[in-house]
């Protein structure tokens, strides 16, 4: 089973659990959006297309922050693109602390997704509160695990390469009858 990394603005660092997890593993690809800094939805869905589209649905969207927003709405427009979707930190663009140059991203569609999906939120997330992130895993039809209080869940978290996420990542693709390619 491929993985698609999704991350959110900047992309991920080489200290972020994405890019960890990412390193040397054989079948795992990322987006490369030429709209990191300042994004822009439809260049992001063309990344999605390139990293994910060719798989044929065989592969999972392992999603950070803002990449949460781009994969959701990349599956609503792709019902059959990937067997899956892991949610991690996704923004509430409610929130005031969401980011100004992701306007794109300020209105996104909140219906039912059409894969299995997890949504993994912390519990003081400045983009996000735990509120808010059920009612986005509501809103997208996917339950939502609290990892506790792991800020942003991101490499200034000091959650190195997160193991609870990989545990969560393998428990979930044992979920849907595959194995995934991180050693």
């Amino acid at each position: 089973m491929h993985l698609t990394m999704v991350p959110g603005i900047g992309g991920s660092n080489d200290e972020h659990w994405q890019s960890r997890w990412q390193d040397g593993a054989p079948d795992v690809s990322r987006i490369s959006p030429s709209s990191w800094d300042d994004p822009n939805l439809e260049n992001w869905m063309d990344a999605l297309d390139d990293a994910a589209g060719s798989r044929g649905g065989d592969t999972i969207l392992v999603a950070h922050s803002l990449g949460c927003l781009a994969s959701a709405e990349w599956l609503l427009r792709n019902p059959k693109g990937a067997r899956g979707v892991l949610l991690v930190a996704p923004p509430d663009p409610a929130e005031p602390a969401f980011p100004d140059t992701a306007g794109s991203f300020r209105d996104p569609r909140l219906e039912p997704l059409p894969v299995p999906g997890l949504l993994v939120a912390s519990e003081n997330d400045p983009y996000c509160t735990l509120p808010g992130a059920r009612l986005l895993a509501q809103a997208w039809g996917v339950p939502v695990i609290d990892a506790g209080a792991l800020t942003h869940i991101n490499d200034e978290s000091g959650i190195g390469n997160w193991q609870q996420g990989r545990d969560l990542l393998t428990a979930f693709a044992a979920g849907l009858g595959v194995s995934i390619p991180l050693g």
